[in-house]
């Protein structure tokens, strides 16, 4: 199933939303705009109200996840709102030790290297991540219209980080798992998939529009590689939440490579970095599917003129795609001025209100 096949009945308050018709592929009134991170570390009132409070704690205060995950919508006036989480959570949930440390990223106190290690990785039930309903309820009651999109880490990622033991440039330990001993490694991506699943599940279930997949340590495969040792586990997630009939988003970085195999994966809209070209990753991906991107976050830190041509590549380089979200080609980054995200905002729906619809 996909998302231009939701199961009958009411629709949600959302379905008409700009957001989710591009995903659906469908004609919109203006080109949709969200940022990853777009909740978080640029925006003042984010920082005051994270203040003294651990990163993997506020994750776990509903009443705290709905305000940060508020804050850009209000500021901003973007099409859709991203679940304030992280990657780790459902890790961390089901017992994994496990902290963020600042300015490192995830650290894992004993990372998984052997067979019995997978003992520790015990499914994931939504009583282990009550606080995340709970959250999506809140949210989903303010929000109204404007869609919810929820995510999670994708099986290599996550393998990644408990491999590794924390973040990694060459992925050594990783590669030398997935290579030698590769049914350890199917067997790792197998239980991970399972999680992944599981904790997107909860949030569709919970109010989610939308869910995003990210495998941000991907590009670091070749695509043989990938499509014999990744694509599986991350079809599974795909797979498992096709029913719900929400739009599934897959993205990773470095991955023009691949942009193929995660539209292959299951993914209704492919999410494209800032290194290729928009029509480019259409032609890689093929058609029936929407992408999302691309303008590289770097580009915020110019002068508005040079912001706007920039983006006018963006958008020139997507009229021809079946369906477009215009997001950055990663994250939005921490020193970045929030007034140069709202100007952005501003002047993507400027520029496509009562354009052409996509095809």
């Amino acid at each position: 199933m996909s998302a231009n096949d939701r199961p009958s009945g009411p629709q949600p308050k959302t379905h008409d939303s700009a957001f989710l018709k591009a995903c659906r592929r469908e004609p919109v009134p203006h080109t949709p705009v969200w940022f990853m991170r777009q909740a978080g570390r640029s925006l003042p009132e984010y920082l005051k109200v994270r203040e003294g409070i651990p990163m993997l704690e506020s994750c776990m205060r509903p009443e705290l996840v709905k305000e940060i995950t508020l804050q850009p919508v209000r500021r901003h006036g973007v099409d859709a709102a991203i679940f304030f989480s992280d990657i780790v959570v459902p890790l961390k949930a089901i017992g994994v030790d496990l902290d963020i440390k600042p300015g490192v990223g995830p650290v894992v106190a004993q990372p998984i290297r052997s067979r019995a290690d997978l003992d520790r990785l015990r499914e994931l039930t939504p009583d282990d991540v009550r606080y995340v309903t709970e959250a999506i309820g809140l949210l989903t009651d303010e929000l109204g219209a404007t869609p919810l999109i929820g995510f999670a880490g994708a099986p290599f990622t996550l393998a990644s980080y408990l491999v590794e033991g924390g973040p990694s440039r060459n992925h050594e330990h990783t590669k030398a798992l997935m290579y030698g001993d590769p049914e350890l490694w199917a067997d790792l991506l197998d239980r991970l998939a399972e999680i992944t699943s599981a904790f997107l599940k909860v949030q569709i279930e919970a109010g989610a529009s939308a869910v995003q997949l990210f495998d941000s340590w991907v590009g670091a495969l070749a695509p043989a590689d990938y499509r014999r040792s990744v694509m599986p586990a991350s079809t599974k997630v795909f797979d498992s939440v096709a029913g719900y009939g929400v739009p599934r988003i897959h993205f990773g970085v470095g991955t023009g490579e691949l942009l193929g195999l995660l539209g292959e994966a299951g993914a209704d809209v492919v999410g494209v970095d800032w290194r290729v070209p928009l029509d480019e990753a259409a032609r890689r991906v093929g058609p029936g599917k929407a992408l999302q991107g691309n303008l590289d976050p770097a580009v915020l830190f110019a002068p508005t003129a040079a912001v706007e041509e920039k983006t006018r590549e963006v958008l020139t380089a997507a009229e021809g795609l079946e369906g477009h979200v215009f997001n950055l080609g990663h994250g939005v980054l921490p020193t970045m001025n929030p007034d140069a995200l709202t100007r952005l905002v501003d002047f993507v729906h400027t520029q496509t209100s009562g354009g052409p619809t996509p095809a």
